[in-house]
């Protein structure tokens, strides 16, 4: 009797336990349920998602967001954010995309029970497009320069590399044209535009440069006042070069040469050292001669370097006679702009003939600035066919005396003197006068003040 009651005992021991074990496994935690909210806010870079736990499984939510990758079957361990802890609806803002590119991405949420995922859906980021810009208005408008700029509101989803403005004098100018580069990136610029003309109307647009292409800002114009004092061959094509000063040259190609077709102005030589400006007669006069290697004149001169204006009247002289720079400037290889040179008598020769046939190149006349506006005309008047356009801006000779405004221009050539120092092997400086319809070459003082006409190197 005993042995019964204790198998039945057991017997319902095991049925409770049974009971208990499959309540267990009834009542056990699921993953959580949840659904992927459709993309929206597409852009290149961007997008908004989102989610909504529908059941958290029987488990607090430890996190949930949204997974993303370039490739089906995305999850978890992939790219994700990290956006709720509840159950519900929730959004997701998701950056750092890449333009023009298929994703996939799904809701998921995780707890004690494990990861728990929405439907999968895909969307393509946006094409990078053009910046969206404006252009500043044009200010501080000078003869040869203004300021304009620009801002940049959006980058089309791409990286700005360059921006500016660019100009001309025909509408809708583009940066195949003159323009400048100010930086990179979005938000506000300002631009220097240097290098114009005289009364003359310009057309200037800001731009803005990424992976897309160039996009332009609004079109602004301006006239420049004043009336240009050099005459330029209408007919000819210019292009332009800056000094370090910021003066800015009309140039012109004649055969394989291209040379300035203005005379020099800077008052610094090219790496910046500043160049003495000599008023004083009795002081220029005395400027002390280069001191001599054996037979030859040493390559530096900087001591001796020196320029002034005709009559030391810049305001009237300085457009469009340019200075006046004694040999010592010249000596010191560093008195035109980097990437140009003060010509030899060798490359003069290239560019100049007379009525000897001394030369290779034009006449004088030419190379003169046509008409009688700086000139004076009495047996020659010039036709400036080269677009070289020599000027008559006189000397001061090595007394301090000034003399021959509009009767000659006299150039210095870049030649190292020769020796004995009396003679030379090389001829020193070279000049054009229009009553003697010819180039020739003299050997004079090292103080004698010409004007400078550079020559692009190569």
């Amino acid at each position: 009797m005993k042995n019964i009651l204790k198998i039945i005992v057991i017997v319902l021991i095991t049925v409770a336990f049974a009971v208990l074990m499959h309540s267990c496994r009834k009542d056990k935690a699921t993953p959580p349920v949840l659904t992927t909210t459709e993309p929206t806010g597409i852009t290149q870079k961007t997008v908004t998602s989102g989610g909504s736990i529908t059941s958290d499984g029987g488990e607090d939510i430890i996190v949930a967001g949204i997974c993303w990758s370039t490739s089906p079957g995305t999850y978890v361990m992939d790219k994700h954010t990290n956006d709720a802890r509840e159950a519900g609806s929730f959004t997701s803002n998701i950056t750092g995309l890449t333009p023009d590119t298929k994703y996939y991405l799904k809701a998921y949420a995780y707890t004690k029970a494990g990861v728990g995922y929405g439907n999968e859906v895909s969307f393509t980021t946006l094409q990078i497009a053009g910046a969206t810009l404006s252009t500043a208005d044009v200010t501080s408008i000078y003869f040869s320069s203004a300021v304009s700029g620009g801002n940049i509101t959006n980058d089309g989803g791409g990286i700005i590399t360059a921006r500016g403005v660019c100009w001309g004098t025909g509408a809708d100018p583009t940066v195949a044209g003159e323009h400048t580069t100010d930086g990179a990136g979005t938000g506000s610029f300002a631009s220097n535009i240097n290098c114009l003309s005289f009364a003359t109307t310009y057309y200037v647009r800001a731009y803005a440069t990424n992976s897309a292409g160039t996009a332009y800002g609004e079109q602004q114009s301006f006239t420049t006042p004043g009336s240009n004092p050099i005459i330029f061959n209408p007919d000819l094509t210019y292009g332009f070069v800056s000094d370090i000063d910021g003066n800015c040259y009309k140039t012109i190609q004649i055969g394989t040469q291209t040379w300035m077709a203005e005379n020099l102005k800077t008052t610094r030589y090219n790496d910046g050292t500043p160049i003495p400006n000599i008023t004083d007669d009795y002081e220029w006069a005395n400027l002390p001669f280069a001191e001599w290697v054996g037979d030859k004149l040493p390559l530096t001169y900087v001591t001796y370097g020196a320029y002034c204006w005709y009559n030391n009247d810049e305001a009237t002289y300085k457009n469009p006679y340019g200075k006046l720079y004694n040999w010592g400037a010249v000596g010191t290889k560093k008195l035109c702009p980097s990437g140009w040179h003060v010509p030899s008598m060798e490359e003069w020769l290239t560019v100049c003939h007379d009525e000897t046939d001394w030369g290779s190149g034009p006449y004088g006349e030419e190379l003169m600035e046509a008409g009688a506006t700086h000139w004076e005309t009495s047996i020659l008047t010039g036709t400036n066919e080269t677009g070289f356009t020599a000027l008559p801006g006189g000397i001061r000779d090595n007394t301090g005396t000034f003399s021959g405004i509009s009767q000659t221009g006299k150039y210095w050539a870049g030649n190292e003197l020769g020796s004995p120092r009396y003679k030379y092997s090389h001829p020193i400086y070279y000049y054009a006068r229009a009553i003697e319809h010819h180039f020739t070459e003299f050997l004079l003082s090292e103080r004698n003040g010409f004007s400078i006409r550079c020559l692009k190197d190569n």
